[in-house]
């Protein structure tokens, strides 16, 4: 088989940016409204189009006509007829909803027990879980995780609100649930007037925990999830680093431009910092109550110039590979139904149906199937390819 020009699907999500995904593509910025994410890959709710010899087609439709030639007869025994992972570019200009995911199990449970029940909140829209990981592309700000419940304690505290001594008292306990717990359910007519309070005092103060609460505040006042995202670990990453949000991990992207790869799933558990709906029943169902210590994903060069970041499930792994312009083309070291996506330079992929190789510019993606066999990657630029581990 042929590898094959892809083109993903943009959303535009009111946090998105209006210029980044659009100037990555060479498109004229800013754009008439907000680009978020660029979708690639066959997720029901937005398929990437594969330009294939007979025109174009979605690339759902193309594994669901073929899955054992575009799957391989492995991924296509392990998840059935389907891509088991959502590759995307997401570019934030201001801050996402605290969110979380569920683990597979979990997810497999709520969304039988939700299609038997139609009294129940919709809060599922599929059967699989949704771990994922972010490579950053530009200098990237996350709350990714809960970070030492005494050190969110000293910032709460720091606050001087003799309503919040509950939650400081639970924080110093070490029980985070409770914190949570406590916070997300702030009865309503209160939440106003506590970050009206919250705002007051951190404005006086250059912690970085005040700055954060003021700037959370500034998109979403009243929102008692300003304080909960003081419980998580601020990290900042540089183009090349990474973070992995895993099942139950409480996060939230607030800027910056990143390549994002995941489970192909769309269940999110929200618990603030948005105007979509909020389940804390549910999020506190699936939440993992555990220090992350260490929150940045660290990657491996697995051969000159490629480097890859290991994640602990099976439905993923992604590659970057750095073409200096000097080496000769580099075989892709993975196997299966792959997209590669450029974000720099100019790259040749592979063999089209025309024998010739698609090129690569920044933005821009292809898609090779399980039958393809190997590929190669030539020309100067950087690629990444989502793939499935063998």
């Amino acid at each position: 088989m042929s590898v094959y020009s892809l083109t993903g699907v943009v959303r535009p999500y009111a946090w998105g940016s209006r210029t980044v995904i659009a100037e990555l593509q060479g498109r004229p910025a800013p754009t008439a409204e907000p680009e978020a994410e660029l979708w690639l890959g066959a997720h029901p709710g937005d398929p990437a189009t594969v330009a294939t010899s007979g025109g174009p087609v979605s690339l759902e439709a193309l594994i669901t006509d073929d899955p054992k030639g575009q799957l391989g007869e492995a991924v296509l025994d392990a998840y059935g007829p389907r891509l088991p992972y959502l590759l995307k570019v997401l570019a934030a200009e201001s801050p996402l909803s605290l969110q979380a995911h569920p683990d597979l199990a979990y997810a497999k449970l709520a969304f039988a027990r939700q299609d038997a029940d139609p009294g129940l909140p919709k809060n599922y829209t599929d059967a699989n879980h949704k771990p994922e990981m972010l490579v950053a592309i530009t200098p990237f700000e996350a709350l990714c995780g809960f970070r030492s419940p005494i050190v969110a304690a000293d910032a709460i505290e720091a606050f001087g609100i003799a309503s919040l001594a509950p939650v400081v008292d639970s924080l110093r306990g070490g029980d985070l649930r409770t914190a949570v717990q406590t916070l997300l359910t702030w009865p309503a007519d209160d939440r106003a007037p506590l970050i009206e309070a919250v705002v007051a005092a951190a404005s006086a103060s250059d912690d970085p925990s005040s700055v954060l609460a003021v700037d959370l505040a500034g998109h979403y006042p009243g929102d008692p999830g300003v304080l909960v995202a003081l419980l998580l670990n601020h990290v900042r990453l540089q183009p090349g680093e990474a973070i992995w949000m895993p099942a139950g991990n409480l996060h939230a992207y607030l800027r910056g431009a990143g390549v994002e790869l995941m489970a192909a799933s769309d269940n999110v558990l929200r618990g603030g910092l948005t105007p979509k709906r909020v389940d804390v029943g549910e999020l506190l169902n699936v939440l993992r109550f555990e220090v992350l210590e260490d929150p940045i994903l660290h990657g491996t060069e697995v051969a000159p110039g490629i480097a890859t970041w290991s994640v602990p499930v099976p439905d993923f792994e992604l590659l970057r590979i750095d073409m200096d312009g000097t080496r000769p083309p580099t075989e892709i070291p993975a196997s299966g139904p792959r997209i590669i996506l450029a974000v720099s330079g100019d790259v040749f992929v592979g063999e089209a149906v025309d024998g010739t190789p698609v090129e690569l510019t920044p933005g821009t993606a292809a898609y090779a199937p399980a039958d393809a066999g190997a590929i190669k990657v030539a020309g100067t630029g950087q690629v990444f390819v989502a793939a499935v581990p063998a």
